[in-house]
């Protein structure tokens, strides 16, 4: 029927496919070198109100999140996030791979807080220990949650006050910036960490993340050609993000994905399904009835299991797209009706 399992399913916008057709056979030197991919750091420069930040298109999540933390730390440094960061639960030990240990900390909603950080911080106190030098979160988290303005500034002073560097993962960050409740921006972004990234993936692009250093990082693209992140045909990566954000195409789908997860999460309210887990994003975690979901799979609907609730109950995760029909939300919101 439909596959509400993830928000990468599909292709891209078709904008973004035109301008990859549009510009198909011209000819441009390589590794992100060229004309387009210098207009597309511009771009992101420009929405970000970061002149002076650094700019650099990475193929997916997972590299870019190892790229940066491994860039920004010494090898006996560690980082801190949540127990649900990706890095901790989703990357196969691609951080700890590169010799930094995750100080992975039990949240009860995906979000750090300055004092789980510094129970942290504090407590690794002598050269026996790794040295915490990195908090890392995200925006939305991995359980669809979003920071405020005046919990990122909080976290940020907690991390100067610590000497700690704090990077923001943002595969979903569009959905995130356009999610009700939401008061962060670009620009606060730009302000308030020391490096975040801008998701394409997971927004209306082929592939790709922007990943936006606050301050030029020397030799960060060593990093990126040791770790095979450097491509010949960079220019793809950026023609994307230009097609996305120079008129706020990016902001448009995302809000679109928001607005499906909701409409879907108040109908299965209204059916009396509860979702333990807040999110106003375009990740939703209701609890069904496994009797439900096993219903709802043999009709062909796909979407994960979060964790167990007790034996006849799961709480599973669904996920809305860019390109998630309306109707497709409306034929779901009817066939679990009836399989109530």
């Amino acid at each position: 029927m439909y596959s509400f399992r993830n928000d990468y399913s599909e292709g891209a916008h078709p904008k973004v496919l035109q301008r990859l057709v549009d510009t198909n056979l011209e000819q441009t030197c390589g590794y992100a070198l060229d004309p387009m991919s210098d207009d597309a750091r511009e771009t992101v420069r420009r929405v970000c109100a970061a002149p002076e930040a650094d700019v650099h298109f990475l193929s997916g999540g997972t590299q870019t999140n190892l790229l940066t933390i491994a860039a920004f730390l010494r090898p006996y440094e560690a980082v801190i996030a949540p127990y649900t960061a990706h890095i901790s639960l989703h990357e196969a030990g691609a951080i700890e791979a590169t010799g930094h240990k995750v100080c992975a900390v039990e949240t009860p909603d995906g979000k750090l807080t300055p004092e789980m950080v510094a129970a942290v911080a504090d407590g690794h106190t002598d050269e026996f220990m790794v040295r915490p030098r990195m908090v890392y979160i995200s925006d939305t988290t991995e359980l669809g949650t979003i920071y405020t303005r005046a919990e990122l500034t909080a976290l940020r002073r907690c991390c100067d006050e610590r000497d700690l560097y704090l990077f923001l993962d943002g595969a979903r960050l569009g959905s995130a910036l356009t999610a009700p409740g939401n008061d962060l921006t670009l620009p606060d972004l730009a302000a308030l960490t020391d490096a975040f990234y801008i998701g394409g993936t997971k927004n209306g692009a082929l592939f790709g993340e922007a990943l936006v250093l606050k301050k030029p990082m020397e030799r960060f693209r060593w990093h990126m050609k040791q770790r095979g992140a450097i491509l010949a045909k960079g220019r793809l990566m950026a023609l994307q993000f230009q097609a996305l954000l120079e008129d706020g195409l990016y902001f448009d789908i995302a809000r679109h994905a928001n607005d499906m997860a909701i409409r879907l999460r108040d109908g299965m309210a209204a059916l009396g399904y509860e979702f333990p887990i807040p999110s106003p994003s375009n990740q939703q975690f209701p609890v069904l009835p496994n009797t439900v979901s096993r219903q709802l799979e043999e009709m062909g609907y796909q979407f994960e299991p979060e964790r167990v609730v007790d034996a006849d109950h799961t709480c599973v995760r669904f996920v809305t797209s860019w390109a998630t029909p309306q109707s497709a939300v409306d034929e779901f919101l009817r066939d679990l009706a009836a399989c109530r």
